[in-house]
């Protein structure tokens, strides 16, 4: 999945010419934590909330309210961007993107095209969009998660058993993360199972494969039969 399928592309820019309190004032308006700063249409620096509050934390706190208000509204933005902003490519992928934000510490970046001009912004919720997408979580089905052997056929031996009771399988991920050695867990989330027969659909499933839990979105119902060691 790329960057330029899930980014924001209703970019609300500023020059870096504009003032602190313009900056403000955008951001409240639009909700957003995050400017691309940009001069002749090429992105020069970003500046965040966390650049706004650290301007007005300084001698500003000494200062009354008319004075604050006539101090923001001089400090121009350039003054307070980061000059070296993180982006990513509109082509990167939505988990090298996540990489990039988790390990930078950062909520959100600037999303390029190839000729360096701002095409869009990633943030967070972004990403957390596609999780929900990807878990399948919007068709409010029963979740399971298993830990299986590292081989083949070790899915379908689950999904086999799924089918048998009539569930449709919306998405499946697996991980080895947590998992023991010479095992994956994998994630189904599952729809159209009949309730009546989910007990026995349970104990069925435990025959082919570990357990781990069981969680039905529908009925805000789970059950959790072992749990995961780091």
């Amino acid at each position: 999945m790329l960057v330029k399928n899930w980014m924001s592309k209703t970019v609300v820019t500023i020059e870096e010419d504009d003032s602190m309190q313009h900056a403000m004032s955008l951001m409240k308006e639009h909700k957003i934590r995050m400017l691309p700063v940009v001069a002749r249409g090429k992105l020069v620096g970003v500046v965040s909330d966390t650049d706004l509050k650290r301007a007005s934390a300084s001698d500003a706190t000494t200062l009354d309210m008319h004075e604050l208000l006539y101090l923001i509204s001089k400090i121009k933005v350039q003054d307070i961007m980061t000059k070296t902003p993180i982006t990513v490519s509109q082509n990167f992928t939505v988990e090298e993107t996540a990489e990039l934000l988790m390990r930078k510490k950062i909520s959100g970046c600037p999303v390029l095209d190839d000729d360096g001009l701002v095409v869009g912004v990633i943030t967070r919720d972004d990403l957390f969009k596609v999780l929900i997408m990807l878990s399948g979580l919007g068709k409010k089905g029963i979740q399971l998660a298993f830990q299986v052997e590292d081989r083949s056929g070790s899915i379908k031996n689950i999904t086999d058993v799924i089918r048998k009771y009539d569930g449709r399988i919306a998405s499946i991920l697996s991980s080895y993360e947590y998992a023991a050695p010479g095992h994956r867990i994998v994630y189904i989330r599952t729809y159209d199972i009949d309730r009546a027969v989910l007990p026995k659909l349970v104990e069925e499933l435990k025959q082919v494969a570990m357990l781990i839990y069981i969680v039905d979105h529908r009925d805000n119902k789970r059950e959790i039969f072992h749990d995961l060691v780091a």
